[in-house]
């Protein structure tokens, strides 16, 4: 668990998982991989076995421990959800942020109907706790199926992360849909990001009524382009409805 992050929409990341597989072409450029690559090899680091799916029983009680409320982005280095991260796995990351529910969970993946069907057998017909929110990603038009596996989950709070956005999204459905943050890609070989993508889902949230958050134009460094889109920074955020964190704040 790292206290503090430099991702501007999050306080900490949780990380009980480690390491991944592409799956999609907002894959290509994964920074996770990076970092965790140039350490491969190194006797007794963290990412001595480099971004090899990883599981780290030993920080599944992490947030426990945490007393000062935060939010938290679950699984920055990986993928909750990824195929290989065993079932009961994923239970005992859900027990422990059921638990601390003092906390704000930002669990965030691209293997969207895994989620779903996970969080289907795990609340039924009820809705997640307030303080878990699920999340996609999605980079381009050929990804927006996510988006559907989103609405039909059983998650209380809902978000999109449109990053690395690599495209024109077009027309958005965003029913049910809490928030939403945008983000060019960043790093050797980064993509550029069209200001007019950008604007088409801003518009899109303002008139939805869903909060947004642009987050970066990207490029080299992830602050090279700095924040501002039409001369305002957006950091939008849902309402946070854990008494505790409101209190922190």
């Amino acid at each position: 668990m790292a206290d503090g992050s430099a991702i501007e929409w999050t306080d900490a990341t949780w990380n009980p998982v480690t390491g991944c597989t592409k799956i999609s072409r907002g894959c290509d450029n994964c920074y996770a991989e990076r970092f965790s690559e140039r350490f491969r090899g190194v006797l007794g680091h963290p990412f001595a076995t480099g971004f090899d799916l990883t599981m780290r029983p030993d920080r599944i009680q992490q947030p426990l421990n945490w007393r000062r409320p935060r939010m938290i982005f679950v699984n920055s280095m990986s993928d909750l959800f990824h195929k290989d991260v065993p079932r009961r796995f994923i239970d005992q990351v859900f027990d422990t942020m059921e638990r601390a529910d003092w906390h704000v969970f930002q669990v965030l993946t691209k293997r969207s109907s895994l989620m779903r069907e996970y969080l289907r057998d795990r609340y039924g017909k009820g809705r997640g706790p307030r303080h878990i929110w699920c999340g996609v990603s999605i980079e381009d038009a050929q990804a927006k199926s996510r988006l559907k596996h989103l609405q039909e989950a059983p998650a209380s709070m809902r978000f999109l992360s449109l990053e690395p956005l690599l495209g024109p999204l077009g027309k958005l459905v965003l029913t049910d849909i809490d928030w939403v943050i945008v983000g060019g890609e960043s790093g050797p070989g980064a993509r550029p990001m069209e200001a007019n993508w950008v604007r088409e889902i801003r518009d899109q949230c303002l008139r939805q009524g869903v909060a947004f958050f642009f987050k970066q134009w990207g490029g080299l460094r992830p602050k090279t382009g700095g924040r501002a889109l039409d001369d305002r920074e957006w950091n939008e955020f849902p309402p946070r409805n854990t008494p505790q964190l409101a209190a922190a704040e």
